[in-house]
């Protein structure tokens, strides 16, 4: 009897050692394919701040959470499944499927260059924002944008470990999604927030610190700035660089042979980070132009759809009555004042 409950204790102790490992190598997985998709956090990152723009301080962190809840449910209730799924049954899919999310960020990106230098409608300088539809459509917006990032942070991830089975593939894309949402909006939700830690520095510390918060107020809406643009032209980037990718997936080389074949030029000519950090420049600046010929082919049509499609027009009760004579549109106290005979 008791060599069968230390026969038990050696498999449990076994299968904790089975368990361990496995966690050990998911937790190997989960890092690499995480790094593997650091370009596209950072976009990410760059991307959020730009949807923040314009609301209220104390609405800034809840619309961060919601985009952040959005992001998590894009990952692992539609996304991880998906993926899965599709790299289960139908692998060759993922490409074309990318593709497409892809030419959507490269039309959002061209959209608002056009926006800001083609003479296409420009908004208005952005009022603080309280709730209302303009906050739901904003979140909506933000996460619609997510969906094709996190898409590829997860595609990026999956083929990391595409030689895993099925469910060490599963627990590895749901660590990479966790750490992954968590990494970009902590960031986001502390790039909006440092103004107001450089006010409160300003207010109620004194020296240094007080001038470290007065320079933070200053810079931050400069700050935001920048990085709005800077999440348009990520937008460019990542999507152009999702069709490049995507291309030569499906066997059309040309394009991403020559970038290939520069970057190798480079690090050649520029040993060392230098040389790194040039070639990445260039994939960069070559994924960018893609994505803006891109998107720019894609808004002209869509601006040509826009014109070609009937108009609905106002209704009735949208129009003001042009009925009866002037003295029926004259004051009505005047009216009463002379009443008619």
């Amino acid at each position: 009897m008791s060599g069968g409950f230390f026969a038990l204790l050696d498999d449990i102790v076994a299968m904790a050692k089975l368990a361990a490992s496995s966690l050990d190598d998911i937790g190997a997985a989960a890092g690499r394919a995480s790094a593997k998709a650091a370009g596209v956090v950072i976009d990410d990152t760059a991307v959020t701040p730009r949807y923040v723009h314009g609301f209220s301080p104390d609405r800034e962190l809840p619309v961060i959470k919601k985009i952040a809840v959005g992001s998590l449910r894009n990952k692992l209730i539609f996304i991880l499944p998906a993926a899965l799924l599709l790299s289960q049954f139908l692998p060759w899919l993922l490409t074309p499927i990318l593709m497409v999310g892809g030419t959507y960020l490269c039309y959002e990106g061209a959209e608002k260059v056009w926006e800001k230098f083609g003479g296409g409608h420009h908004e208005p300088t952005p009022k603080a924002v309280v709730g209302g539809p303009d906050e739901k459509a904003m979140v909506a917006g933000a996460i619609r944008t997510d969906f094709i990032l996190s898409a590829e942070i997860m595609v990026i991830a999956l083929n990391e470990v595409a030689s895993e089975p099925l469910m060490s593939r599963a627990v590895t894309l749901v660590v990479v999604a966790l750490a992954m949402t968590l990494l970009v909006y902590g960031v986001v939700a502390v790039i909006v927030k440092m103004d107001d830690i450089g006010l409160h520095l300003a207010t109620e510390r004194t020296g240094w610190l007080a001038g470290l918060g007065r320079g933070l107020v200053a810079a931050m809406p400069k700050v935001l700035a920048v990085l709005s643009s800077v999440g348009i032209v990520a937008m460019l980037w990542v999507g152009g660089h999702i069709l490049l990718i995507g291309v030569n997936d499906l066997g059309w080389h040309p394009v991403y042979e020559l970038v290939h074949h520069a970057e190798e030029a480079i690090l050649h000519a520029v040993p060392g980070f230098a040389g790194e950090s040039l070639a990445w420049l260039v994939d960069t600046a070559v994924s960018a132009v893609i994505g803006l010929v891109v998107g720019a082919v894609v808004v002209a049509i869509m601006q040509l759809v826009t014109r070609l499609l009937p108009h609905p027009k106002p209704e009735a009760s949208e129009v003001a009555p042009s009925t009866g004579s002037a003295e029926s549109d004259a004051d009505p106290a005047q009216d009463h004042e002379n009443p008619r005979p």
